[in-house]
């Protein structure tokens, strides 16, 4: 458990790596912001979050199965994940962000992250929230 990174992860670092390569600047984790955003694109009012399907329950993931052990710990800890993201995303919405979230097994199809991204940064909706899920 102590090795696992909130940040920095290795997901995260390609993310990172494709959306700087189309162009777009951004800030990272402001702490500022409700669920401190991976990235925040503030001239855009957009927030991009990389999730570990794991950690953040991605529906109909092989990578978001549960544990064999400790399944309460593991059910009730990754539940309250799931609800404080949703907590997160609605905070951010009412502040005016535009919120898009990544899942960390889209991560293998790049090219389909880039036209999502490059879509949701180049949107002129006021607010909303793009979260595939």
């Amino acid at each position: 458990m102590a090795r696992i990174r909130c940040k920095d992860s290795g997901p995260e670092l390609r993310l990172r790596r494709l959306v700087h390569a189309m162009g777009f600047r951004y800030r990272l984790h402001v702490r500022s912001l409700p669920g401190t955003p991976d990235l925040v694109f503030p001239s855009r009012k957009a927030v991009v979050f990389m999730h570990g399907c794991f950690w953040h329950r991605h529906a109909d993931c092989a990578l978001a199965r549960l544990p064999k052990s400790k399944l309460d710990f593991w059910k009730t800890k990754l539940d309250a994940n799931r609800v404080r993201d949703e907590n997160q995303y609605r905070r951010l919405v009412d502040l005016g962000w535009r919120v898009l979230v990544i899942w960390e097994c889209e991560m293998k199809d790049e090219a389909q992250v880039a036209r999502r991204v490059r879509g949701f940064l180049a949107d002129n909706r006021e607010t909303g929230r793009d979260e595939v899920g």
